[in-house]
């Protein structure tokens, strides 16, 4: 992983692989991962909308393309894009795989699976 990116916390930090993966969930307390692919116009739809969460609450915000690591399909179940994973202290507590959500509800997802643990 990239230390200049992992340092910028107001915006996405792009992962390659499941390595950077787990390192970026072993490092923050709270983690939000977008599972994308390109091409993928939801995918590009909700890209602004995780940068925002970034600078909105206190998870950090990763992306990364399960197509770059395809054991990370299986490993987190990814079923469609965009996937957003929610991380709290290394544990997986949250999903959003519903397609595109706003700003507002990405924010609250985040907030209430930070805030319920």
């Amino acid at each position: 992983m990239n230390d200049q990116n992992a340092t910028t916390a107001d915006k996405p930090v792009h992962l390659r692989d499941a390595d950077e993966l787990d390192a970026f969930v072993a490092d923050n307390d709270l983690a939000l991962v977008d599972f994308y692919t390109k091409g993928c116009s939801l995918c590009q739809a909700i890209e602004p909308v995780v940068g925002n969460v970034a600078r909105a609450t206190d998870a950090a915000v990763g992306m990364l393309n399960p197509r770059d690591d395809l054991s990370l399909v299986e490993a987190y179940d990814v079923r469609s894009v965009p996937t957003l994973l929610l991380f709290e202290d290394g544990e997986l507590v949250g999903r959003m795989a519903e397609g595109f959500r706003g700003t507002e509800a990405v924010v609250e997802f985040v907030e209430s699976r930070g805030d319920s643990q």
